[in-house]
């Protein structure tokens, strides 16, 4: 059955894609552009970090995800893209030769009453090893042109009430952070950093789609003004990554200030997923977002000493000040040595 339409997504239908089998040369080249992280880009100094060995960037692992649905189905069907990602797992590191396969499950749909041509689908995705372990579970909506936009979908009484995404998070008072490296004891919720602007070109937005998310929108000028959003827009899991790329410059930063104060460093470790991920609105060619990112929470672990979880709400917005990417995240953090 040819999944095309907003009608032909029934709720249950499951998709099983792949095996796609990924290298360390692709590992590195992502990470080296996104996430340059030793755990990412040295398999020397990965042996040393909590992973153990080179791990994928989890967002190198979404973008797998983007492009194993756009194989499989999305680039077939109507597909309008996505307003954001409920939540992503990181449950286990993808290593090199890991041979990955993408089970894609139906949860639910309900039509988009401001936009009566579209409906909205609800997917659970889990990412899994050739060992059967899984990986990554990602639960989200995307958006779909309709068959009959005159005839009003069935909707269940809990997703009409609920709607597609989760509330904006209630966040500690804003207030500067220093600008070095410090141990999670010393992280007070509300800091909030700048991690600077990025400019957005054409040949970016359409090298980074061709990758991992070659829809139309993405890859073809003129396919994109015909579309909802009437321009070349990057795609949100490229948004995220360069996030990731500013994230870990700025960490670099407060690093090196924290060596030439003569302080201790911390290590960072991975992250266990992220939340309520939400693309406003598009990026288009030549926009300039400036990021920022706030400490939420931050606590020690309960089941690694010496460790932490810290959780942080990042930010962006364009040129114009409009908010156009937000998401709630999670990193493994250091703690201070005990005295």
């Amino acid at each position: 059955m040819a999944l095309t339409h907003y009608e032909d997504f029934e709720p249950g239908i499951r998709l099983s894609l792949g095996p796609r089998r990924i290298t360390m040369d692709e590992i590195v080249a992502f990470a080296r552009q996104y996430d340059p992280q030793p755990m990412h880009t040295d398999p020397e100094a990965a042996k040393e970090s909590l992973a153990g060995g080179l791990i994928a960037s989890g967002w190198h692992s979404c973008g797998i995800v983007m492009r194993m649905i756009a194989d499989g189905f999305i680039l077939a069907s109507t597909g309008q893209g996505a307003p954001g990602i409920e939540e992503v797992r990181w449950l286990r590191p993808v290593r090199p030769g890991d041979d990955l396969t993408l089970t894609v499950e139906v949860l639910e749909r309900r039509p988009l009453r401001s936009r009566p041509e579209i409906g909205m689908v609800r997917f659970r995705m889990v990412l899994a090893n050739g060992a059967g372990e899984d990986l990554l579970q990602q639960t989200n909506w995307v958006m779909f042109r309709r068959r009959d936009p005159g005839r009003e979908a069935e909707v269940p009484a809990s997703t009409a009430a609920r709607g597609h995404q989760g509330a904006t998070p209630d966040l500690p008072e804003a207030r500067p952070s220093p600008d070095h490296a410090r141990f999670l004891d010393d992280l007070v919720p509300g800091e909030t950093a700048s991690l600077g602007t990025y400019r957005f070109t054409p040949e970016e937005i359409v090298t980074f789609a061709r990758a991992y998310d070659p829809q139309p929108f993405h890859v073809d000028a003129e396919a994109a003004r015909r579309s909802l959003f009437g321009g070349l827009c990057a795609s949100g899991w490229h948004t995220a990554a360069v996030w990731m790329k500013l994230m870990v410059a700025h960490w670099e930063r407060q690093r090196q200030a924290a060596l030439s104060l003569r302080l201790p460093v911390p290590s960072l470790g991975p992250s266990p997923g992220f939340r309520d991920l939400k693309w406003l609105k598009p990026v288009f060619a030549s926009d300039a977002l400036t990021y920022a990112v706030r400490i939420v929470e931050a606590r020690p672990s309960a089941s690694r000493p010496g460790w932490g979880l810290v959780t942080q709400h990042s930010t962006a917005v364009n040129q114009h000040g409009e908010p156009v990417f937000a998401f709630t995240g999670t990193v493994m953090w250091q703690r201070a040595p005990a005295a």
